[in-house]
């Protein structure tokens, strides 16, 4: 059984109350839950939240189950993977049904695509991995143009190579992570204590796809490019 879930807090220093801000008419939770409403492959869709208002919110936009999360799931120094463990029991126990994977959605990420979420779901099908995270080539590449203060005072690159490069083309592959999906095996959630520590592979998607809201300037970024481009989840 594949479940996905979305987290949203009802605190938020740098945007707040941005999982239901209005962007482009619409509470930027919608974009999520449309997603994935839109994306085959999910068996079911759950919300968690510290918040009534925006679990209320969710059902208004089409969220059948929803899960009250707990304060001290809900600070700032709240791990995520707990909170996944929280949502899987909760709803393991109100529905009678087992959870096998769960794929989740950052609501800041309101440009992904549902083939975005399929895709990621195939990858971690089709391999022999724990966790499948989406992301992106960055501009900066720490082989090529990114350098750490490693004394004190002096700056060296942050991935040394033998010979320097030279040409960016030429150097590794890397890339910045999205939380515009996560997909999880459950067994993994209680084998690892972050998902860093897990087998990982990335599932990649185009960067403009990949913003995420942070600032206000991302939220104007977002509607900007949902109104001048037509993107949209």
């Amino acid at each position: 059984m594949i479940l996905c879930s979305i987290c949203i807090r009802g605190g938020s220093k740098g945007v707040p109350k941005k999982n239901i801000r209005m962007v482009n008419g619409n509470p930027l939770l919608f974009y999520t839950i449309d997603c994935a409403q839109k994306a085959k492959g999910l068996d079911d869709l759950v919300i968690s939240s510290d918040s009534d208002e925006m679990l209320q919110i969710a059902q208004q936009l089409g969220a059948k189950t929803t899960i009250k999360r707990p304060d001290h799931l809900a600070s700032d120094t709240a791990s995520k993977w707990d909170v996944f463990i929280h949502l899987i029991e909760e709803y393991e126990a109100k529905t009678g049904t087992t959870v096998d994977y769960l794929v989740d959605l950052d609501v800041t990420v309101p440009l992904r695509k549902p083939e975005h979420i399929e895709g990621a779901i195939q990858m971690m099908l089709n391999n022999d991995t724990d966790v499948v995270i989406t992301g992106y080539e960055p501009e900066r590449n720490p082989y090529f143009n990114m350098m750490e203060i490693t004394d004190g005072k002096y700056a060296t690159m942050v991935k040394k190579t033998e010979r320097p490069i030279v040409r960016r083309q030429d150097a590794p592959k890397v890339y910045s992570l999205t939380p515009a999906v996560y997909v999880m095996k459950k067994e993994a959630l209680y084998q690892y204590k972050h998902w860093s520590e897990a087998r990982c592979m990335i599932y990649e998607i185009p960067r403009e796809n990949a913003v995420d809201i942070d600032t206000e300037f991302d939220l104007k970024l977002v509607e900007f490019l949902m109104k001048n481009n037509n993107i949209n989840g």
